[in-house]
């Protein structure tokens, strides 16, 4: 596997032909690992967006093939949504704290696995990101990991709920002073709270409808309508516990912002 920067350099140093060049990149495009997946070596430099090993209903052999092809090529990998199983084999599998840094978010269920002395980029982008309730922090953790992968400082406040609304004035109005440039609101039974956020503030608002609640809006589903229906300008909407797809949305925002 050669680096796509080392492709682009060696173009420029006349040491391969255009054609070279393209029939390298068209290789690369691709790693496979065996017959069991197929690796996206090329998304953060093509989407800025980095590629997550998504753990569930995954062989944990599988995984281990995974992150170490990730870790050949990237010199990292980062693992969401894994069993007590899964974590033990990996953390068994990559103890060697001379060559690995692994940092693992137990409430967030995601592992970021670095070679060393590899370390992610600071683009400057800042992010905040509030709860509503404490039931909704493990996907505010998912969003925090992604968005500090991506080179963001995160800012967070957790059970701020509307339940109790002058919980949320100080935290905001600290996040602002500290200039956030887009905040994410998770929020589940009703998720009213991402709007109320946005019609506070100036900047993007992300909200996460979290799968709480009960009745005819269970799993998420009121969270989700309410936040669909928000008279509140500026207010962005994701799926039900799309921690991932938040965490990344308002990297790509905020560092292009800081940019």
């Amino acid at each position: 596997m050669v680096d796509i920067k080392e492709i682009l350099k060696q173009l420029l140093e006349n040491k391969c032909s255009i054609e070279e060049a393209e029939k390298l990149l068209k290789a690369n495009l691709i790693e496979e690992v065996g017959d069991l997946a197929k690796l996206d070596i090329f998304r953060k430099t093509r989407t800025g967006v980095p590629e997550v090993i998504f753990a569930q209903k995954k062989d944990s052999q599988m995984i281990i093939e995974i992150i170490k092809r990730f870790i050949k090529t990237k010199k990292f990998a980062i693992i969401s949504r894994y069993t007590e199983k899964q974590n033990n084999i990996i953390h068994n599998t990559f103890e060697n704290k001379d060559k690995y840094d692994v940092e693992t978010n137990n409430l967030g269920k995601i592992i970021i696995i670095k070679e060393k002395p590899f370390d992610f980029p600071n683009k400057e982008g800042i992010i905040g990101i509030i709860t509503a309730g404490s039931s909704d922090i493990p996907v505010a953790e998912e969003a925090k990991t992604v968005s500090i992968t991506m080179g963001c400082e995160v800012l967070t406040s957790y059970d701020v709920g509307i339940a109790g609304i002058h919980r949320i004035f100080a935290p905001l109005s600290d996040m602002i002073k500290k200039g956030v440039h887009v905040i994410i609101v998770c929020a589940g039974m009703e998720g009213t709270l991402p709007g109320v956020v946005a019609s506070l503030v100036d900047i993007p608002v992300i909200g996460v409808p979290i799968s709480s609640g009960y009745g005819m809006g269970e799993k998420g589903k009121g969270a989700l309508i309410t936040m669909l229906q928000s008279c509140s300008p500026g207010l962005l909407v994701v799926n039900i516990d799309n921690g991932f797809g938040a965490g990344a949305s308002a990297a790509l925002i905020a560092n292009k912002i800081a940019k």
